[in-house]
Order: structure tokens, then sequence, then C-alpha cells
């Protein structure tokens, strides 16, 4: 059924970039019945949220295509042979993937996890820097792993902002490819244009594949292509490990399940970094960081905060943080006598946000990592971990 729904989009496609939009809605829409049939028989497949995005691009595709008075631009250049149409799509697709420009982000924003930051600086920023210090070679498969909103992605962005080359940020949705069938192919252009760059410019190129468990996941009960994709990713890490010490060109994985992850693939991942939830000096950084910007009172301590916010992540102090400014908005277009100001009178501002606001936020609104998921990762690390 997967097959059937890659020939039905291929011939789309086609039929689409030569102006056949009849014939082009018509194999979008048998595309999209075979994609929905597949969804609805394997509920549980990893793989539905990418069914679910083609079906909304080749969707969206044909309501272009039903816009019989306005002028579509074709799916690609109807004048290239067919494998010419194919490789500009494939280029496409990749182009997508590269972030142009370093992120702007640097090692002062990630609150705490030095023990990450600086098995990512051995790895990676010192070798970059100074190859000459490593005879040896260096590390070039690292896996983040840990609870969900706890700087996994800010810190492979800093990590790239650190050196002068390239980030490429995929996740497993872009790893398969709109061709369906296709899609251990994919995986291989991406790691083809990754040594490229490498190669040619000389540049470090850090490839950031985001939730890696749900494209490198446990290997039972697969269907479809999902063998084929796991077994090109193994080859593809094996040859970026056995291709000469110099090649600066780096695998990062992030997981917040790590133990779904199969062994072939984690020794692949020479370094296993556990990216913990904040400590008590780290929440205190991170309630300056957030509550700088507000309207607080003099008596909001980051201290006493830090103390409340014990299990919580990074993305729920940021939140807790979002939520008391809501608070007192929503207090100001609440206040009795309030009006939309007219031009140049001076706009009401909500109330400083106080201790007992924050306490109440913090009441409401639990941690999103449950002790049993900490104890999880505990038992995993004292297993696997490899800084």
């Amino acid at each position: 059924m997967e097959n059937s729904a890659s020939k039905f989009a291929a011939e789309a496609i086609k039929l689409d970039s030569q102006g056949a939009r009849g014939m082009a809605i018509s194999n979008y829409q048998r595309a999209i019945e075979s994609l929905t049939k597949l969804i609805h028989l394997y509920p549980e497949n990893k793989l539905n949220r990418v069914y679910q995005e083609r079906v909304a691009a080749y969707q969206n595709r044909i309501k272009a295509l039903q816009m019989t008075n306005v002028d579509v631009e074709p799916a690609v250049d109807p004048k290239a042979t067919p494998e010419e149409q194919k490789q500009s799509l494939a280029k496409n697709d990749l182009d997508s993937l590269i972030m142009k420009e370093k992120p702007n982000i640097s090692w002062e924003e990630v609150v705490g996890l030095d023990d990450a930051k600086n098995a990512l600086r051995e790895s990676i920023v010192y070798p970059a820097k100074r190859p000459d210090l490593f005879p040896l070679g260096w590390p070039r498969g690292m896996l983040l792993y840990g609870p969900p909103g706890c700087g996994k992605t800010i810190l492979a962005a800093a990590t790239a902002s650190e050196i002068d080359g390239y980030f490429i940020n995929v996740d497993a949705a872009s790893m398969m490819s709109k061709w369906l069938g296709e899609a251990e192919k994919n995986v291989s252009k991406l790691f083809t244009m990754a040594r490229g760059l490498a190669e040619k410019e000389g540049l470090p190129v850090i490839l950031f594949v985001d939730e890696v468990d749900s494209l490198l996941g446990s290997r039972n009960s697969e269907i479809g292509g999902e063998v084929r994709v796991k077994n090109q990713f193994l080859t593809e890490m094996d040859g970026i490990n056995g291709k000469g010490k110099d090649l600066k060109l780096y695998v990062i994985g992030a997981t917040n399940k790590p133990w779904s992850l199969d062994w072939p693939f984690l020794r692949r991942f020479t370094k296993r970094i556990y990216v913990s939830l904040p400590t008590l000096e780290a929440r205190i950084n991170l309630f300056d960081l957030y509550t700088a910007p507000l309207n607080k009172e003099e008596k909001v301590k980051s201290a006493e905060l830090a103390k409340l916010a014990d299990g919580y992540s990074a993305s729920d102090i940021k939140d807790i943080c979002q939520s008391a400014q809501l608070m007192v908005v929503n207090d100001l277009f609440h206040t009795e006598g309030y009006h939309e100001p007219v031009v140049g009178e001076d706009k009401p501002q909500p109330r400083a946000i106080t201790m007992s606001d924050f306490k109440e936020i913090i009441t409401r609104r639990k941690p999103s990592v449950s002790m049993e998921m900490i104890r999880a990762y505990y038992k995993w690390s004292d297993q696997f971990k490899a800084l």
C-alpha cells in the first residue's frame, strides 16, 4: 500500500509538471486514499505523522490545481527531463534542511548542563579549532537524551554557533522522502550532501536529528520501508566513523526515549549524554533570565521560586514566567473602566507581578516530567551513559 501511494504520488507530480491538472488531481487523490487506508490499518505506526503530512500536502496541491482561473506554479520545471525533475525535487528538499546561517545562540544561554556542554566542546568545538591535538581522532556520533524541555535542541544549536561550519537540522519526518517508497535514498542523499560539505569545503558539519527514536527505534513489528531506512542509516554512520580521522562531520541525535533505541544504533553514538532536569542553581539562573524583562515586585526572589520549582524542566520554568505575565495582563483588561487608548494617550500598563502570582501558578501548573520518568532515565544512564 505504501508503494502504491508512492507510485500515485510520483505520477501525480509528473502530470502536475506537464500541466495535466485533471489527471494530476486524480493521482493525488488516489495517493491520499492509499495513505489514509494505511493510517487506519496501522494506527500505531510511527510513520503515520509522515503520512498525514503528505496527505495534507497533496490536498493543498489539489486545491491549488482546482482554481482553474489562476495560474499555478508547476511542481517542477516542465521543460526538464524526468530525471532532472526528480533531482530538482530532491535538491529542494535537502536545501530546505540546511540552516544557512549559524544559530545565534551562545553557551551563556544554555543554563546549567555543564557535563553536556563539556562533552560537546570536547567532541566538536575543540577538534574543529585544533584538529592537530587529536591524533586518534574524535567522536562523531553523539546522543542527547533526557526529559522533554530540558535543552537538547538548544545545546546542539549552541555547539553549532561556536564553530565556523554548517548546521543541518532534520527530524524523522524530514528523513522520509516525498516519494515515500524511496525513504532510504533520502537518507543516503542527506549524508552524501553532509559529507560533501565537510570534504570539499573542509568545514565542520553538524547533522542534528531530533526525535531520533521515531526513526531508529525498536525494529520489531515494522512495516513498509522502515527496516530499509534504518539499515541505510547504520551504513551511513559506519561510513562516517570509518572515514579518515580528519572528516569533520558529526551526527547529534536527540531523544526523550533512549530505551527504545536498538543496540546497533547506540553503539554508533559513542557519546551518550544525559540532559537532565535543571539543578537548583540552574533553576535560579533560569528564573533570573525569564523574569528579567518582566515588571515584578522587589519581593520576587528567584532563589525562592527555584526551590518551589523543584522537578520542573527549563521549558516549564519559562511557561511559569509567561503565565505570570499573562495573569497581570488579564487583570489589566478586566480592570473596571479599562478602555483602548486613543492616539496620543498613554497606554495603561499592568500591575507588577507579585510572589503570590508565581506561587499560584506553580500550584496550578504541575511539572511535565514525572518521577517515574526520571527514575527510568537514571536506570538507563547507569547502563549506557557515555560522557
